[in-house]
């Protein structure tokens, strides 16, 4: 039964919509919803919203109780495009195998993977499985190989003309400006995506070859080099013979189209022909394949001729990065679901995507940022426990901590994820340091374990030790500022004095706290408690300058780590050398 659409949230009422379609389409089957995913590189977090919102649609269908089956598409069988940048364990040599299927291109050096494709492919499935994604996966490869699709092969070698009809009535149209400028802004592109992008319709991807024999919608692979780079050059229906020429090698052979399983469908054509083989109900499609003219539209009205339907399918919209280049699967240092996972939470990183709509952008964090994003997840947290959150965000939160097979393992003590940041940077390493100072935080309820403040810890030591560049950690000082310390006047002396009189009473980040900001309103003749509303305006000027002083005197610095975790981390007794005492 659908849900009100006020209390529900974008996943629940395309769950609605799938379910009812699923009956319409096929009744009493698990409902089938598709991702694909090529690797031709590394997998990145653009190519992680393709996984993740059919997961979200998915994981909310499970949870009503329905079978549901999740098929990611590895596209193995594409072809090795071009050698990425910034790969470890690649060369220009690799060159040399553009044109051939992904699994037959040789791993990386030093890769514990039979070939290119199942190198990359691994860290997605590891990623996946943190996620708490479940799913079906396909290797195109072996459904190519093992004669799956023979049929529907044969079938559209047969019906090639009406296939050339359809993609026929896009070749002419270009795209408007405007579009290619949408396009422009929406998703970052390699060369090979520029091309795409600013092409002509369905003729900028690849949808077959014409030549003097006519349309065909497939290519073999060639049996000397393996490349694709092939011809049909005469096909007959009746006895399936196909001739072909490749134009790397010029080798040239006849097979028998109903025996051979060294070729596949071209994209605009196997993607249909795939939705309409699996039954899928729900696919997404990113910006890039939903244009006029594009894979997901043309496959709308090829996908009648395997017999099939189009999927509901809404477009999804980039997912930006900040602290890092922008992503393209083309280049060097690309974000991976992965790097993600070292430095945040798996409930983190679902949540950033659950939260959105599939047609809205948005940015994970590399940088600073991600500290502000913990800090909203924590104050989520809190809302959802206490029962003041909203229902959009409930629904958002339960999606990031939980699927339909449980909870995901979570940090049994979640500490300010910028706190165990500032340890980590000041510890460097050291854990009986880091256990010190986080058990001090709360006095009453002092952390046991590191163990307690994991996994959450090491993704913020992680951040530190990967994303934080050197000139800004925090280095404590060894000695003391004596000429700064000589330099002082009567009234910095003063605030120096008051902080180091309370730090036996406000040993605790609390305390601390409440200690730094209190400093300066004592000195100006108000009580440590007093509003900000009773305060003149120059006590805040007051208060950045005796934080700079402490900064100067603990790491040397105008700034660093919030002072009450920064004293905290130094230890009392060196607090006190370094200020003077």
């Amino acid at each position: 039964m659908a849900q009100s659409t006020e209390t529900t949230d974008w996943v629940s009422r395309f769950a609605d919509e799938v379910i009812e379609e699923s009956e319409r389409r096929a009744p009493g089957k698990p409902v089938v919803v598709a991702s694909g995913l090529s690797p031709s590189g590394p997998i990145h977090l653009g190519n992680l919203r393709e996984v993740m919102t059919p997961h979200l649609v998915a994981d909310e269908i499970r949870r009503r109780g329905h079978q549901v089956r999740h098929l990611i598409s590895w596209d193995d069988y594409d072809r090795y495009r071009k050698v990425p940048n910034g790969v470890e364990g690649i060369d220009e040599s690799w060159a040399e195998h553009i044109g051939k299927p992904l699994t037959s291109v040789p791993a990386p050096k030093g890769s514990a993977y039979p070939n290119w494709a199942e190198h990359f492919k691994a860290a997605m499935v590891e990623a996946l499985a943190e996620l708490g994604v479940e799913f079906d996966g396909i290797s195109q490869t072996a459904q190519y190989t093992s004669g799956v699709y023979r049929e529907q092969i044969l079938h559209a070698m047969k019906h090639r003309a009406d296939i050339d009809a359809i993609l026929a009535q896009y070749r002419t149209k270009p795209k408007p400006a405007d579009q290619k400028k949408q396009q422009a802004k929406q998703k970052p592109v390699d060369e090979a995506e520029l091309e795409a992008a600013e092409g002509s319709g369905a003729a900028a991807e690849d949808d077959g070859s014409s030549g003097s024999a006519g349309y065909f919608p497939y290519k073999p692979f060639c049996g000397n080099c393996e490349k694709d780079l092939t011809t049909v050059t005469a096909y007959d229906d009746d006895t399936t013979e196909l001739t072909y020429t490749c134009t790397a090698c010029g080798f040239t052979e006849t097979v028998r189209l109903s025996e051979f399983d060294r070729g596949k469908l071209v994209w605009k054509v196997d993607w249909p022909m795939r939705w309409a083989y699996e039954g899928v109900i729900f696919e997404p499609s990113g910006v890039d394949h939903s244009s006029p003219g594009s894979s997901f539209q043309v496959g709308g009205q090829i996908v009648g001729i395997f017999g099939g339907e189009r999927p509901i399918g809404p477009m999804y919209a980039f997912v930006g990065i900040s602290g890092m280049a922008k992503m393209s699967s083309s280049r060097g240092g690309v974000p991976t679901p992965a790097d993600a996972l070292k430095i945040m939470e798996p409930q983190l990183l679902r949540w950033l995507y659950a939260r959105r709509k599939p047609n809205q952008s948005f940015k994970i964090a590399f940088d600073q940022e991600i500290q502000r994003l913990y800090d909203e997840w924590d104050k989520l947290d809190a809302k959802v426990a206490d029962g003041t959150a909203l229902p959009a965000d409930v629904a958002a939160h339960a999606r990031a901590v939980r699927t339909a097979a449980g909870e995901l393992p979570r940090t049994p003590r979640p500490l300010p994820y910028r706190t165990l940041a500032s340890v980590a940077d000041i510890t460097a390493g050291h854990e009986d340091q880091a256990l010190r100072i986080l058990s001090e935080l709360d006095p009453a309820n002092p952390l046991g374990s590191l163990d307690e403040a994991r996994p959450r810890y090491d993704k913020a030591e992680a951040w530190i030790n990967t994303h934080v560049p050197a000139d800004q950690r925090t280095i404590v000082r060894d000695e003391p500022d004596a000429e700064l310390l000589a330099s002082l006047d009567e009234q910095a002396r003063g605030s120096l004095r008051l902080l180091l009189d309370g730090l036996d009473e406000h040993w605790s980040l609390d305390g601390l706290t409440h200690l730094v900001y209190g400093v300066p309103k004592v000195q100006a003749g108000f009580s440590a408690d007093a509003t900000p509303k009773e305060l003149p305006p120059e006590i805040k000027s007051d208060q950045r300058k005796f934080f700079a002083l402490l900064y100067h005197l603990l790491v040397g610095r105008d700034t660093g780590p919030r002072l009450p975790t920064l004293l905290l981390a130094v230890g009392q007794e060196r607090v006190r050398t370094l200020l003077g005492d």
